[in-house]
């Protein structure tokens, strides 16, 4: 089982977390239904013990289970060796993107590491669904490292699903980042494109 895009991912926790929480529940139902009775029945320790036992297990093996399905996770440890297909190195500054690509055309399977620098605030970059949803962000920290050089703030990640995403800060920095009206002025919309994927994130 693997994991092409963060909606899968999403989709197979919230099966996998329903039945979960459902057997967690059956524990609270069984005490509330002995409780209400005017003679309850003794408490079977083991059984109940081994019960709990096995939540623990599942709820453990569910995320050992998962780790190695999450592409981006094992691509994360394993960055160093990793060459991307092509980087983007950019800036903010006064809550503008400064050396920001028009648009940037991704085909699929490609890696792409993105580079950010943040002259003064705390910003983040994410990349957003036309649906609203998210796909990828970071934290993008200010500061200069020995030097007097801006620290880099870097993603690797790699596109299976074609898309057109928009791109935002995803952490708040002030409200220079929106109109009176609400308008986000660090919007970009169409940012990234993505092409060359069929329906199930593997390439034409």
């Amino acid at each position: 089982m693997t994991f092409t895009s963060s909606i899968e991912l999403l989709s197979f926790h919230w099966v996998a977390y329903s039945i979960y929480s459902a057997m967690i529940l059956s524990v609270i139902a069984w005490f509330g239904y002995n409780l209400t009775r005017e003679k309850a029945k003794s408490v079977f320790r083991i059984p109940f013990y081994w019960y709990m036992a096995f939540l623990v297990a599942g709820g453990v093996g569910h995320h050992i289970f998962t780790y190695n399905t999450i592409p981006w996770v094992s691509q994360d440890i394993d960055r160093h060796n990793i060459t991307p297909d092509a980087k983007y190195e950019f800036k903010i500054k006064e809550h503008k993107w400064i050396g920001l690509p028009k648009q940037v055309l991704i085909q699929c399977g490609q890696t792409i590491e993105f580079d950010v620098h943040s002259e003064d605030l705390v910003y983040g970059f994410g990349l957003f669904r036309q649906d609203g949803s998210l796909v990828m962000q970071m934290q993008v920290n200010p500061g200069t490292d020995v030097n007097g050089i801006l620290d880099s703030n870097e993603i690797l990640w790699t596109f299976n699903h074609n898309g057109v995403f928009n791109l935002t800060s995803t952490e708040y920095s002030g409200p220079a980042e929106y109109t009176e009206d609400g308008k986000d002025l660090m919007l970009v919309k169409n940012f990234v494109k993505v092409e060359g994927c069929k329906d199930n994130g593997e390439k034409q």
